[in-house]
């Protein structure tokens, strides 16, 4: 199933957890740390209420919602952080998970060394992946695994989410030093 098709099936949990990862391995680009985003994955299990996600989101907004610096990669990022709904309903959570998808894999895409021949990301989304650079297919593969992990297993997916969001976090921030000391 593509990723396309897999946002559009999903539940309200599995499309804000999706929305969550992405913008979770984005961090690195907001000066965030690992924990920053621990509130907001809380704020997911069946335990937590209605209103915990819009409070831990203000939260969250104000640790990282500086602005950034001109570069396309990280305006994306704080693009996805300023959208994400204050009230979690399956609507708006729906809408903001499609948009962080198209930005994490445009992120990914501007920071990969290597090229991606594709005109845009809208194809990886669809399935069309050839000629797609290791960064982008990476991203795209975690993005997969998250909502086929949440379709199948529900709250109990939300643990293997925020491994799959952790380990592209942890790639993601080592593109993004390899680069800076490029330019530096």
């Amino acid at each position: 199933m593509s990723l396309v098709e897999l946002i559009a099936q999903a539940d309200e949990r599995g499309l804000a957890a999706s929305g969550l990862a992405c913008l979770d391995r984005c961090v690195p680009l907001l000066g965030g740390d690992d924990e920053t985003l621990r509130p907001l994955w809380a704020s997911l299990t069946d335990g937590a209420g209605a209103a915990e996600w819009g409070e831990r989101l203000e939260q969250v907004r104000a640790k990282l919602d500086a602005a950034d610096d001109g570069d396309e990669a990280v305006a994306l990022a704080h693009r996805m952080l300023r959208a994400a709904p204050a009230e979690r309903s399956a609507a708006e959570v729906r809408v903001w998970a499609d948009a962080c998808s198209v930005a994490a894999l445009r992120i990914h895409r501007l920071l990969d060394a290597a090229e991606d021949d594709a005109s845009s990301v809208t194809a990886h989304r669809e399935g069309r992946t050839e000629g797609m650079s290791p960064l982008v297919a990476a991203e795209l593969r975690r993005q997969i695994v998250v909502l086929e992990v949440l379709a199948g297993h529900g709250q109990v997916g939300l643990r293997r989410a925020l491994e799959v969001a952790t380990e592209g976090r942890r790639v993601l921030r080592a593109v993004v030093s390899r680069r800076s000391r490029q330019q530096g």
